[in-house]
């Protein structure tokens, strides 16, 4: 883990602009039609609409995505009673949070005031402005009365996360872990040490699930909370225990299957947790110090199974897992209240996610192979991309259920869609190619079939329901591999073309072959020994018609891979070259790069044809091409080196093709800038077309380009490369590559299989 220094933290906040959250307008307002739609006189028509229904507020204004970040700055993390303002950069980084992990805008709000009836009327006084109201580092028992009134008297969701962001990913947490103990919640027995909001709220929910209040033992900095205690506040006289044989922590340990801590760090034992039940369960949730140290814990109990409120080991539990989510479902549904429906379904969804695959995005992120559930794995990591889906659908559902939703949703697809596409995480060109590809799924061979990735992607794009898959490799290894990374590979094809079991294929295949090559110097030998290489094999698969589309590339070098598919399977009749193009969906659009692999320095033919077969694909993704042809300089201001080819093949190109909307060459500025290009350049030939289509000079340029806007992309997809020009279904990936690449990758392979079919190209 990094070590935060005092000077880092403090050049964070402040560097740039001070703080870490700024307003972003999300209408146009460049000219003065925008600005009186935005103001006046425009604004006051919503204005009349809300003041018709209020709930028209929901319609025209931010509301239904905006949440209040409230707090008077009385219990700030571990320091305490800092003041509101003292606060504030733990609220602005709450409402970072929001956005980041769900998209839901929030302001931070201080209020400096401790009295809770004045805190109240504040918060009640500026509530129309919100969706949802998140309260933040209250102390207790304020927060109680505070959360309890705001939650009576407001018609939004409020919902202190201090209390019930802990107490829903710490139920998640522990449903797991009681299942990987072998334990039930309703004989399990629980130590709880702390009282405060977290601690009260986590029990009441244990107990919610089916943990019995006669099994818990409470504890607050006097002891074990009993019974006859007398003041006791009535949170804590909810949870105190009739049992008069335990007084301190380490009489109420023995034999205890739970501990729970929300107090402060070193207060537990390493003798403690040995007097523990056996598979003992420990949430030291106190932070940045846990109850007892990690390594301490293991020491004394090796079947220990550990949570703490910290990133660097396993089993965190972190709030962030939560309160974005449900807010993002509460929100959706413009619900009146986070009720206990909708908490319990979010308890439920999480701690599900945790027992599914993990995908390759967490186990990339944590370097690790692969997460699979058990000891140190039972709870979703927080940078999981389907916790926006899962658990904000289950708080939604949970919602219209109980009814406490304003709104109905009843396409759950196209909400979960939607949820995908707000996050960046997918977007519709790509829900479109899985759409198409599910209709026809063709049968894909997967050159790697014992690389890990390549092998999980095969899984998950028959889960998709866009391929039927075969692998090429060791099956033993695959069987292996694939129970190491817990992949259902039932009904998934493994081929080891070196098995005895394949001879005749390989004959055959290399019989065919050698009549290809005989006159370009390859033996009937040299055919046969080329048929042990994955790479001709599974393209002679594919040319022979026992596949339809092929996989390549996390192992082998272009170069190689190039050269296999120029031999078998060939370039397009009427081209001479083929390519690659990457596709970028994003916020403005989709748009389409080549040649991004394969032509290093392409000479004008290849050029020729690489634009050719730009248009080509772009008419593929039912899109018209708008090609731009670019190089350094703009429509002749440069008569040498590469803009002196783009001039020559866009003369080609205007002769033959004069009703393709394509121009150059020009810099990259002047092809996405539409008012630009046609102010200084009114001739050209794209005049009031957006340029959907790059096309760059040399490999270099365009493999650069769109690595680089990959790299700097917050939003949006690149799929790809995506191959041009070859007679059959051949697609390849590089060693980079994620799962979620080569899926969609697999997708566009599936479609080109079945244009081929179409074109009666098998």
């Amino acid at each position: 883990m990094v070590k935060i220094t005092k000077e880092a933290a403090l050049l964070y906040h402040s560097q740039g602009k001070p703080g870490k959250i700024e307003i972003v307008p999300t209408k146009p307002y460049r000219t003065q039609t925008d600005l009186s739609l935005a103001y006046s006189p425009g604004v006051a028509e919503p204005c009349l609409e809300i003041q018709d229904n209020p709930d028209n507020a929901y319609k025209y204004t931010n509301k239904g995505n905006l949440v209040a970040v409230i707090s008077n700055g009385t219990a700030v993390l571990g320091l305490g009673d800092i003041g509101a303002v003292g606060g504030k950069p733990v609220m602005e980084g709450k409402s970072l949070l929001f956005k980041i992990y769900a998209g839901v805008d929030a302001f931070d709000i201080e209020v400096d005031e401790k009295d809770p009836e004045k805190f109240i009327a504040a918060v009640k006084a500026i509530a129309p402005t919100f969706g949802g109201i998140n309260l933040e580092d209250i102390k207790a028992p304020e927060c109680f009365e505070i959360e309890r009134r705001l939650k009576e008297e407001l018609d939004i969701p409020v919902m202190h996360d201090d209390q019930h962001g802990t107490a829903i990913i710490s139920a998640a947490g522990l449903i797991n872990a009681l299942e990987v103990a072998g334990k039930k919640i309703e004989d399990a027995k629980i130590v709880v040490n702390g009282a405060g909001a977290a601690a009260i709220s986590c029990t009441r929910l244990y107990c919610a699930f089916g943990a019995r209040r006669e099994n818990v033992v409470m504890l607050d900095s006097r002891g074990v909370i009993t019974a006859d205690r007398p003041g006791l506040t009535e949170q804590k006289r909810e949870f105190a225990t009739s049992r008069t044989d335990v007084h301190t922590l380490e009489e109420a340990m023995r034999g205890a299957d739970v501990f729970v801590g929300l107090s402060k760090g070193n207060i537990l034992s390493q003798e403690m947790v040995r007097s523990m039940s056996a598979n003992p369960i420990i949430f030291a949730l106190a932070n940045p110090v846990p109850e007892i140290s990690y390594e301490d814990a293991m020491a004394a109990r090796p079947d220990v199974l550990m949570s703490t409120g910290r990133t660097d080991y396993p089993n965190q539990i972190n709030n962030v897992i939560g309160f974005p989510y449900i807010f993002r479902g509460a929100l959706d549904t413009a619900a009146s209240a986070i009720n206990e429906e909708m908490k319990m379904a979010a308890v439920r969804a999480i701690a599900d996610l945790a027992r599914r695959p993990v995908p390759d995005i967490v186990n990339r992120a944590y370097h690790v192979r692969n997460f699979t559930f058990g000891p140190d794995y039972f709870i979703p990591k927080p940078v999981d991309p389907r916790l926006i889906t899962e658990v904000s659908m289950a708080v939604a559902k949970a919602a219209i259920e109980s009814g406490v939703a304003r709104k109905n949703i009843t396409d759950w697809k196209a909400y979960r869609q939607q949820l995908r596409e707000l996050m960046g995480q997918e977007s519709k060109f790509t829900q479109n190619l899985y759409d198409t590809a599910r209709l026809s799924p063709k049968r894909v061979v997967f050159a790697e079939g014992t690389h890990p990735t390549m092998l999980e992607a095969a899984v998950r794009a028959k889960e998709e329901g866009i391929c039927f898959p075969i692998l090429l490799g060791n099956d033993e290894q695959i069987r292996q591999m694939a129970d190491d990374m817990k992949l259902n590979i039932e009904g998934v094809e493994i081929l080891n073309l070196r098995n005895d079991s394949q001879y005749e294929r390989r004959r055959r295949y290399a019989e065919i072959f050698a009549r290809k090559m005989e006159r370009k110097g390859y033996t009937q030998q040299e055919a046969v020994d080329k048929m042990y290489e994955r790479n001709y094999f599974g393209m002679m698969m594919v040319e022979t018609g026992e596949a339809d589309a092929f996989i390549t590339g996390l192992y082998t070098k272009y170069s190689n891979t190039i050269k296999v598919a120029n031999e078998v399977i060939g370039i397009r009749p009427g081209f001479q070259h083929f390519g690659t193009m990457h596709l970028i969906s994003s916020k403005k659009g989709v748009f389409f790069v080549a040649d991004t692999l394969i032509n290093r320095r392409p000479s004008a033919d290849a050029l020729f044809d690489i634009a050719r077969l730009s248009a080509d694909t772009v008419r593929f993704f039912n899109r018209t091409p708008a090609i731009a042809m670019l190089s350094y300089s703009n429509f002749g201001t440069d008569t040498d080196g590469s803009a002196a080819k783009v001039q020559e093949v866009i003369k080609r190109m205007h002769h033959q093709y004069p009703d393709l909307a394509i121009d150059g060459e020009m810099q990259v500025n002047f092809a996405l800038d539409r008012d630009l290009r046609d102010e200084k350049f009114p001739f050209n030939r794209l005049k009031g077309v957006d340029v959907n289509t790059l096309v760059f000079p040399n490999l270099t340029a365009a493999n650069s380009s769109y690595k680089m806007i990959k790299s700097m992309m917050e939003d949006g997809e690149v799929v790809g490369p995506i191959q041009m020009g070859l007679n059959k279904p051949i697609h390849f990936t590089d060693f980079e590559s994620s799962v979620r690449d080569i899926v969609n990758i697999t997708a566009v392979a599936v479609l080109d299989a079945i244009v081929q079919e179409k074109k009666g190209g098998k």
